[in-house]
């Protein structure tokens, strides 16, 4: 049962490392995205 549960937690953690490396790439995309695009639309306010 112990070594089940070992793994069972390893894999956890593993795709939780996983969704968090995979979240802050998404998140600084779309970040800097959103800037080109600000930065874009107020030069052609001008």
């Amino acid at each position: 049962m112990s070594e089940q549960l070992r793994i069972i937690l390893i894999i956890i953690v593993s795709v939780s490392i996983f969704g968090l490396l995979i979240f802050i790439f998404v998140k600084n995309y779309v970040k800097n995205k959103i800037d080109y695009l600000v930065k874009k639309e107020k030069k052609k306010l001008k």
